[in-house]
């Protein structure tokens, strides 16, 4: 991937955490958003693990066939990069990655704690802020965040 193919999907993933911001964030919604997600993950086979927190109750956990017990481990990662940063795991790694470095060269965060790859996308609520997260781990970490993004645009035109 050239610099300005980075440069480019950084304005990209920008411009959809801009877009993607939900009115309000209840249960019910995440229970909805979750079954989305497991449903398009069904129809295509994909081996995903599905979670969705809002603060620091999780409120929809699901694992695929496919699936491993590091799969949670990678999207406890992930979680912890949007809730520190507020901003998605994917777009934290890009970052660094158009800066020459790694994500955990930048920050000095540990690697064991924190995981800059895509598949964690804030939950914004407009008026309140990133108020959750919703994860998939388990395909390449573009396709995990193309899934996410995905299925809240879905959820959102719905």
């Amino acid at each position: 991937m050239t610099d300005s193919d980075v440069r480019a999907l950084i304005a990209e993933v920008e411009r959809q955490e801009r877009d993607l911001r939900f009115a309000t964030f209840t249960n019910d919604d995440a229970w909805e958003l979750g079954s989305l997600l497991v449903r398009l993950a069904t129809e295509r086979g994909l081996p995903v693990t599905v979670d969705i927190r809002r603060g620091t109750q999780q409120l929809f956990h699901a694992a695929r066939p496919g699936t491993v017990a590091d799969n949670d481990s990678w999207v406890q990662r992930k979680v912890r990069v949007v809730e520190r940063f507020g901003t998605s795991s994917f777009l934290q790694g890009l970052r660094a990655r158009e800066r020459g470095t790694t994500f955990a060269a930048a920050t000095e965060l540990p690697l064991q704690e924190y995981a800059a790859h895509g598949g964690a996308f804030p939950v914004h609520v407009e008026g309140v802020g990133v108020v959750g997260v919703v994860t998939v781990s388990g395909l390449p970490q573009a396709d995990d965040h193309a899934l996410v993004t995905e299925a809240i645009r879905t959820f959102l035109d719905g």
